[in-house]
């Protein structure tokens, strides 16, 4: 079954600023189940993303989680997906670059999150459908 992006993503985004602690984001994406969140900040060209793997190397370089501003640590530049792309173009983009996450984007505006784990639970519907 042909899917697109739109139709599994999450358009449900856990969204922070570059200034949160490091503490604050990981309360945050741990209280909404989330391996990720989306970092507005009006000064960069357009969405970041700070990662389970981002606060693990905040840790593992000894910043204090309850002082240090996740702007230190997230990744600036996040990957971005079109809405029509398709799934697999998505898994394909992911695995290239070795990430679990693509911030979802249309008309400059993000609208969503597909992660590994949506891409997972379509196939694993179709198989079941199928």
């Amino acid at each position: 079954m042909w899917m697109d992006v739109r139709e599994a993503m999450s358009d449900v985004v856990l969204r922070l600023g570059p200034t949160h602690t490091v503490r604050e984001a990981a309360k945050r994406m741990s209280e909404r189940n989330v391996g990720a969140a989306v970092i507005d900040d009006p000064d960069a060209p357009g969405p970041g993303i700070l990662t389970e793997r981002d606060v693990l190397r905040a840790l593992a370089t000894g910043a204090d989680p309850d002082v240090t501003a996740i702007g230190a640590f997230l990744t600036r530049s996040a990957v971005t997906a079109d809405p029509s792309w398709s799934l697999e173009d998505a898994a394909a983009t992911m695995l290239r670059g070795n990430f679990r996450h693509l911030v979802v984007v249309e008309n400059g505006r993000t609208i969503g999150v597909v992660s590994v784990r949506d891409l997972m639970r379509v196939r694993l519907a179709s198989l079941r459908s199928g």
